[in-house]
């Protein structure tokens, strides 16, 4: 194969493709690095991996240990490339870009290094790529075509994988260990993504295995939030609903139905099926992660007991009965005309569940505004947050806190009060376990030793202050008496975004005495 020549120069914006894996995680310098790779020059941030700019430039380069939701780990040794003036074929997705470099992606002698790597991949591999689940979704299918391999000199036996036992432990995955190259894409992804640790590699060279410690999946510390699987570049981790249904043949983009994190998804679908959710990549509160809600437990989209058809009933004591369409739209018009006919347009309003997309909510007000002619509008999420919702609108002018979850890993101190972000949103809960691993302190303020108190692996709370059920606010007025009275109060933005009598009037009131945290020591229990 001679060496790719071309002298074209890169001059247009780089742009991502959400649905491209670029290898390496993106980074952000205000330096710049120019480079030539086959030919092309390419300007890309500092500490940006070869691998990543090689991507960028459309340029592909052979891999399966990489992913660009995963730090490099340069494993699998497929991604080679030559570099001018260097010795030896460094991994692309480890090798970070330099000023001035001229890199080759393609010549003969990587060629034939990357055969011969996917030659032993492929030879402890089970050859039943037609039957398999995932056939034509398999980057080892993939990436034994792009490089060209057509033989294995050394046999098909596969005699060192191929008798492990299946574990279909886990109620919604399965682990097939004959399948497993062992490029620790899962147990990465456990520990970079979930922060769970539940997996690791075990044993050495032909021995090694991908392993939950001594149980099975579904004893072990997985807490089923599909990273995991999202990672595996093969059918050794696959969800029972694909296996069951067949390969999706189209997907839709929607958001989860579950908690307030607001996670994007893509429902996977064959035909009019959903066969597996999967966390959108361009998730802007996600990321592309998921939590054991959002990722499996969408079985209620296909209950039996999930209503599908309209049903009217004109009296509370009458049964329902089942109707079309046209009869129930008919219905439902003629009686919100006779009662707002007779008390009123105010007397017809619209409620919508907290599961609902802001699409859809907006749609139902938009019913009710301008076709009811109403403004009777609420959500079932005011029952418990319409108090949240008030108090945040008047202190900050959003009913909506103003931070990005992004911006906690940002944070130095993180201070959790009354929340249990492990079990009511996972996902942002990972994030934030990910920043607690890079040292960030924990305080948490709760009754209840929580998770992140005691339970949670690898990382644990700094201070737990075990306060008195329903002593929050007193807290909170303790550490603000000792903002206001040593002076820690940021002037700037009091001055710009506080009313000034307001601020005046809560200063004086925590700078009370009995707002010390001395005075409210024996009421707060801490």
């Amino acid at each position: 194969m001679d060496d790719i020549k071309c002298s074209a120069v890169n001059t247009e914006p780089l742009v991502y493709d959400s649905e491209k894996d670029y290898g390496t995680p993106k980074k952000t310098s205000e330096k710049q690095v120019t480079l030539n790779i086959d030919g092309v020059e390419v300007v890309v941030p500092e500490g940006t991996s070869i691998m990543h700019a090689a991507q960028l430039a459309g340029v592909t380069v052979p891999k399966l240990c990489a992913t660009d939701s995963l730090e490099p780990f340069g494993s699998c040794r497929l991604c080679l490339v030559e570099i001018e003036g260097r010795r030896g074929m460094p991994a692309s997705c480890t090798t970070p870009v330099a000023e001035g470099i001229k890199v080759k992606t393609q010549t003969e002698a990587l060629a034939d290094t990357r055969r011969g790597v996917m030659e032993l991949y492929i030879s402890d591999h089970p050859l039943d790529c037609l039957t398999c689940t995932a056939n034509g979704d398999c980057e080892l299918q993939d990436m034994a075509g792009a490089v060209g391999l057509r033989e294995v000199r050394y046999g098909y036996e596969g005699e060192n994988h191929l008798e492990a036992e299946k574990d279909e432990s886990n109620p919604y995955f399965t682990f097939d260990p004959s399948k497993c190259i062992v490029c620790s894409r899962c147990v990465r992804a456990c520990e970079e993504i979930q922060g769970t640790f539940a997996l690791t590699i075990e044993g050495r060279g032909f021995e090694s295995k991908v392993s939950a410690g001594n149980e099975d999946f579904m004893d072990s510390e997985c807490v089923s939030c599909g990273a995991c699987i999202q990672a595996c570049p093969t059918a050794t981790l696959m969800e029972k609903t694909v296996i069951e249904a067949g390969t999706p043949e189209h997907k839709v983009t929607t958001t989860c139905a579950y908690c307030g994190v607001g996670c994007s998804f893509d429902a996977e679908m064959r035909g009019d099926e959903v066969v597996r959710m999967t966390p959108n990549k361009d998730g802007g509160a996600n990321h592309g992660h998921s939590c054991v809600k959002g990722r499996f437990a969408w079985g209620y989209a296909t209950h039996q007991d999930r209503i599908t058809t309209p049903m009217i009933r004109k009296s509370i004591h009458d049964e329902w009965q089942q109707v079309g369409w046209d009869e129930a739209i008919e219905y439902a018009a003629s009686e919100i005309k006779r009662i707002q006919a007779k008390y009123g347009k105010d007397s017809a309003g619209g409620i919508t569940s907290s599961r609902c997309t802001n699409e859809e909510v907006y749609v139902t007000q938009k019913l009710v505004r301008a076709v009811l002619g109403s403004n009777n509008v609420d959500t079932c999420a005011r029952v418990c947050h319409s108090p949240t919702g008030y108090g945040l609108k008047r202190t900050l002018g959003e009913s909506a806190g103003t931070q990005a979850f992004d911006s906690v890993m940002q944070s130095d101190v993180i201070f959790v009060m009354g929340a249990n972000p492990t079990d009511a949103h996972p996902v942002f809960a990972s994030q934030m376990k990910r920043r607690l691993r890079e040292g960030a302190k924990l305080i948490v303020a709760d009754p209840r030793a929580i998770d992140l108190v005691e339970n949670e692996p690898h990382v644990r709370a700094d201070y737990h202050l075990n306060l008195r059920p329903g002593t929050n606010v007193a807290l909170i007025s303790a550490m603000a008496h000792v903002v206001v009275t040593e002076d820690l109060v940021q002037k700037d933005f009091v001055k710009e975004r506080c009313e000034r009598d307001s601020f005046v009037a809560w200063r004086d009131f925590v700078a009370k005495p009995e707002n010390s945290p001395e005075a409210l020591e024996k009421t707060l229990g801490v």
